[in-house]
């Protein structure tokens, strides 16, 4: 079957209800958009007759219904998908009153199922836009013989769109793996298509995905890296001039993992201290505190840090599966908290008093 009949399949099957108020790809119709362009057709053949690359790099009656629809399409479901991910994960990491109360509801109604029947639902949506995404802009560059929609896919992720790379993919797979231990078939089954090894270098959450797609997600803090470098080399400064060019050396060094982790609007993920630290806030604030032109330490995007994402899954899974590690770096973060509580609370307080 192509995919085509497949995705028209799975849009209209037993999901259908579950899509009823999410977009997607409107894979058809664009597919349709570039068939029907008299100059992509005169192209192609021109194309097929000639063996030399085709020098054509875009068409502008298939951009200006093409490219435009696309992003408007991707950006719906990348925000339909980021939702529903953060209603669903809320109701299982609640604190408080409403944890009372759903735990309360659970004693007459057990919607684990439920749950997990949505996750599952909310990847498959995810995966199946993507790579509805993908066949449609490799259509278009093999007819019109240009790059343009390989380059599209940058755009996408630029643009924080690109659904393979989004955290909640990561938030879903410690939430399986949160739940690996109930007693419920439905979970067992689910959790059994993702692992976590936190002992590997670096640490990854690896997801089996539907259609045999595999990712591999980095669960590195780059800032712990790189201060984990610094101080490691200042404690062996002689060793470190002896065997700098050594790759036996180099793989010697430890990759944090990350710690009460937020993923910011780019995609990358810092322990909060971290990302606090790069956006030159104090912890007590938080990253909503930090300044519009506050750039990401990876790839120096400004304005990434308003919109972070709490990765309260992730957190747990690392709580359960790294008691030692997540207890020593709770100890630093609180001691952190301490001195610059003292420190915030101190300037506000010379401030106040004039001097």
């Amino acid at each position: 079957m192509k995919f085509g009949e497949a995705f028209t399949e799975y849009l209209h099957g037993e999901l259908d209800k579950f899509l009823e108020n999410c977009g997607h790809v409107d894979y058809k119709t664009l597919k349709k958009v570039l068939n029907t362009c008299r100059s992509c057709n005169t192209l192609r053949h021109s194309c097929s007759s000639d063996s030399s690359e085709c020098q054509c790099h875009s068409c502008p009656l298939c951009d200006q219904k093409f490219f435009s629809e696309l992003m408007k399409e991707a950006s719906q479901i990348a925000g339909c998908f980021s939702s529903r991910v953060r209603h669903l994960l809320h109701l299982h990491v609640a604190t408080g009153m409403q944890r009372y109360v759903l735990s309360l509801r659970h004693c007459f109604k057990d919607d684990q199922k439920a749950r997990v029947l949505e996750g599952w639902m909310l990847i498959e949506y995810a995966l199946m836009n993507a790579i509805a995404i993908r066949k449609i802009l490799k259509k278009y560059d093999k007819i019109h013989g240009s790059v343009k929609g390989r380059k599209f896919e940058s755009k996408l992720q630029a643009e924080h769109v690109e659904l393979l790379q989004s955290p909640w993919l990561i938030e879903l797979g410690a939430f399986y793996l949160n739940s690996n231990g109930s007693d419920d078939g439905g979970f067992k089954e689910a959790s059994s298509n993702f692992s976590c090894d936190f002992n590997v270098n670096p640490p990854v959450m690896t997801l089996m995905l539907p259609h045999l797609i595999k990712l591999e997600l980095d669960l590195t803090c780059a800032v712990c890296l790189v201060r984990s470098y610094f101080q490691y080399t200042a404690k062996k400064m002689k060793i470190w001039i002896l065997y700098a060019f050594s790759y036996a050396y180099l793989i010697m060094l430890s990759q944090d993992t990350v710690f009460n982790p937020y993923a910011l609007s780019c995609g990358h993920l810092f322990c909060k201290s971290c990302a606090c630290s790069s956006a030159s806030v104090f912890l007590l604030e938080g990253l909503r505190a930090a300044s519009p032109e506050s750039k990401c330490p990876i790839c120096r995007e400004v304005g990434v840090y308003t919109r972070a994402v709490h990765m309260l899954e992730l957190d747990m899974l690392l709580k359960r599966r790294c008691k030692d590690y997540w207890k020593e770096r709770l100890t630093e973060e609180r001691a952190d908290m301490l001195t610059q509580s003292k420190l915030y609370w101190g300037t506000h307080a010379r401030n106040a008093i004039g001097y």
